[in-house]
């Protein structure tokens, strides 16, 4: 019983004992396992061992408890030290450099380079004809010479070796596009002034050879004499040249230029590459052949129609640049009629394919391979068909009901009308002859999916094989597809440019000016952007003559002189000038004189606000002797009308109710200076006729009229303008002050706007 009951009361505390117990087991294992030392080197170093000793001491160890000794031993060890604050210096980071295209970045080079052998005779007439024949078709073509003339020829890239010998231009050639050039392209075919190039089938050609092949492919000859073994190519048809054939020969070629003699440039070169590169010129690689055409003196290229020359890449001798156009135009006929029976057939088996679908003959679109026409989804993506006549259209830029039917209209109908008359009659000839008496009917819109679509009513006489004849009524459907999207070259531009901002004012921008500088000096002399802002102060001839009594710019020069104090490196210069009749064109004349012809425009307003955003796509959309880019800012409703009984917003957004986007204003206009002198030269002529020419155009009509550049017009999303009534000059020409008319109205607040505060003052009248 008693040792039952003392069982019963150890069974509580038993697990907390055993507990204990081996809690004091392990902790027993674990300083018997640390103080253990590793006594590897008998004879210990004194040295190793005192280190050792102090590790212990400043180790602490999970079962060790510190004590008062180890404190002081520790103390006696311990010397203060003071570590004064050093800040961490902000280092500027490394400029990570970035290549200016993406294809650079990643290594990506372009297919084929073209350079053509001319010379300093024959660049001006077989070089310009080489280049008008295939310069459209290829990314770059440089024309290599010895020497050339003082005239070059307009739109070419000439490299000038400066001397006319054979051996050394080709040698020179070779190593420029070694420098210049290997690095970019793949592949690289060299070709006379007297050889007409296939460009399109030379770009097939090197689309499917490996890049990385070393070759040396065109017209294989023998070496004169025959004493040396291998062929090279020959000069007059062209060869191509592989980027890894050039850079194999590229140690060597000052050798082959001490060491090889010859008379001829096209075998010298094959000479080299043939010694130091171990290639030979071939005809056929890859399953691909370089064909080419040998054409007899003073032939007719318009007879020639075997097949050797249907599949020519090349055609040499060419005699003169009327051949060269000639055989282009020959050419390029053959390989047109070519596309049309590749088109066919590609249509017919579409046709034969269709058959077999779920929906037969319903899933083929017509016109085969032609994009579906644009379903809409709401009322108001609807195309609008536009109704015309063989002489009139019925909907007319101006918004007449009618107006005639001219110009590029006229050829589209005219061309249209043709057309539909030669499938009608290819369609049922011989049995049939159709002959067009009238257009009843016309219709056509634009799909922007797939093309200008046409349906015609035309009224035909049909005459039958024995004569008989009768009038009929024909619909037809035609559609002028959109062709294949090309991107378009264009001069490389920064947005490192200078833009120099001309402002004029007169007597009734003066209450502007003020929130224009406030404006300007937020986001421009704040943020030191690259911009210089001129005022042109205009004077009518009552103020000029006051000028020094009372000068009705005072206070705004007295603006000026003290944001030149606040910003110390800000210049604003102003020009005054007199003018009864202020027209864009007279005074941009004045400005034009007292600046360089490679200064960037930006004629602004008192109400324009300018911001970086603008100024860099005024940067961006301006192409020195390329284009010149006139914006549509947005402009605000007049507040009284577009919030009528509201609280005006301080910052309004780009929405419908807020403004609208001002498509009869021209007053903002980026270009370059000598594009205006370019323009301005052209119509001087005109203007000595008619002087009333100056006060009649403005700036953006003297470009459309009287240059070729493109005139690049486009809303502007930065480019805002409160509002503010601005009276017209009743002094401008007729249209340029309707337009200024439209602008004010169509300021005041938009239809919904105007119509409801009509609907509210009718309302008040009434009661």
């Amino acid at each position: 019983m008693r040792f039952s009951m003392l069982i019963g009361l150890l069974r509580p505390i038993g697990p907390v004992v055993i507990g204990i117990s081996l809690g004091f087991t392990l902790s027993l294992l674990s300083v018997g396992w640390v103080e253990e030392g590793c006594e590897n080197n008998p004879v210990g170093d004194e040295a190793t061992n005192l280190s050792q000793e102090r590790n212990l001491k400043g180790a602490r160890r999970p079962n060790s408890i510190s004590t008062g000794n180890d404190g002081e031993e520790d103390e006696e060890d311990f010397h203060p030290r003071i570590i004064p604050y050093k800040p961490v210096k902000q280092t500027q980071p490394k400029k990570l450099f970035r290549s200016k295209y993406i294809s650079t970045e990643l290594g990506i080079r372009e297919r084929l380079f073209v350079g053509i052998l001319t010379s300093k005779n024959t660049i001006n007439t077989l070089g310009v004809a080489v280049n008008r024949t295939i310069s459209h078709h290829l990314d770059n073509v440089v024309f290599f010479t010895g020497t050339r003339s003082r005239k070059t020829p307009h739109g070419m890239s000439v490299v000038t070796h400066g001397d006319e010998r054979l051996i050394w231009n080709m040698f020179q050639t070779i190593n420029y596009i070694l420098e210049h050039y290997i690095t970019e392209y793949d592949w690289f075919y060299l070709a006379q002034d007297d050889t007409y190039t296939q460009a399109d089938r030379i770009k097939a050609l090197v689309e499917h050879l490996s890049m990385d092949r070393v070759l040396y492919m065109g017209s294989p000859e023998e070496f004169i004499g025959g004493e040396m073994q291998g062929r090279y190519c020959y000069g007059g048809f062209g060869y191509l040249l592989s980027r890894s054939l050039l850079l194999k020969l590229q140690p060597f070629l000052e050798n082959c230029r001490n060491d090889i003699l010859s008379a001829r440039h096209d075998e010298w070169l094959g000479r080299c590459i043939i010694d130091y590169a171990d290639t030979n010129c071939v005809e056929e690689f890859e399953g691909r052949k370089y064909y080419y055409y040998e054409m007899g003196k003073n032939s007719d290229p318009s007879k020639e129609d075997n097949e050797q020359f249907k599949n020519a890449l090349t055609v040499h001798p060419v005699s003169d640049p009327e051949q060269m156009y000639r055989l282009h135009k020959h050419l390029a006929q053959i390989e047109l009629q070519k596309t049309y029976k590749d088109i066919e057939k590609l249509q017919d088996e579409i046709k034969h394919v269709s058959v077999m679908t779920f929906e037969g003959n319903h899933s083929a679109l017509w016109p085969i391979g032609i994009n579906p026409p644009f379903e809409p989804k709401t009322r108001f993506e609807v195309l609008r068909w536009d109704y015309f006549t063989e002489d009139q259209v019925f909907t007319c830029v101006d918004g007449s009901p009618k107006c005639e039917l001219s110009g590029i209209d006229k050829l589209d109908v005219t061309d249209v009308i043709e057309t539909a008359m030669g499938e009608l009659n290819k369609k049922y000839k011989p049995v049939l002859h159709l002959k067009k008496q009238q257009l009843i009917n016309g219709y056509r819109r634009f799909d922007p999916t797939r093309g200008m679509e046409y349906t015609l009513d035309l009224q035909l006489e049909v005459v039958n094989q024995k004569g008989h004849s009768c009038s009929i009524t024909k619909r037809v459907h035609l559609v002028r597809p959109l062709s294949r999207i090309e991107i378009i070259p264009m001069p490389y531009v920064t947005e490192a440019t200078r833009v120099h901002i001309i402002l004029p004012v007169t007597h009734q921008d003066r209450e502007h000016v003020h929130q224009f500088l406030e404006v300007y000096t937020t986001n421009a002399f704040e943020t030191s952007e690259n911009a210089i802002l001129t005022f042109l102060f205009i004077y009518d001839r009552n103020e000029a003559q006051q000028v020094n009594q009372k000068d009705i710019f005072a206070s705004i020069k007295a603006q000026i002189n003290a944001y030149e104090h606040r910003y110390p490196t800000v210049k604003v210069p102003w020009i005054s000038v007199k003018s009864e009749s202020p027209s864009q064109i007279k005074l941009m004349d004045i400005i034009s004189k007292k600046h360089p012809v490679d200064t960037l425009f930006f004629i602004a307003t008192v109400k324009t606000n300018v911001n970086s955003e603008f100024l860099n796509r005024c940067r961006m959309n301006s192409i020195n002797s390329w284009q010149v880019f006139f914006p549509i800012h947005f402009q605000y409703y007049n507040p009284n009308i577009a919030y009528h009984n509201q609280p005006h917003p301080n910052m309004a957004d780009l929405v419908k109710e807020a403004g609208h986007f001002d498509r009869s204003s021209f007053s903002e206009a980026c270009f370059y200076n000598a594009d205006y002198m370019a323009a301005r030269t052209r119509m001087s002529s005109d203007v000595q006729e008619n002087e009333e020419l100056l006060e009649s155009l403005d700036i953006y009509d003297m470009f459309v009229k009287y240059s070729n550049l493109h005139v690049f017009r486009a809303v502007e999303s930065a480019l805002h303008e409160k509002y503010s009534y601005q009276p017209c000059n009743p002094r401008l020409s007729e249209d340029i002050y309707q337009r200024c008319v439209q602008s004010t109205l169509d300021s005041l607040g938009s239809r919904s706007q105007l119509a409801m505060l009509l609907f509210e003052q009718e309302q008040a009248n009434s009661t």
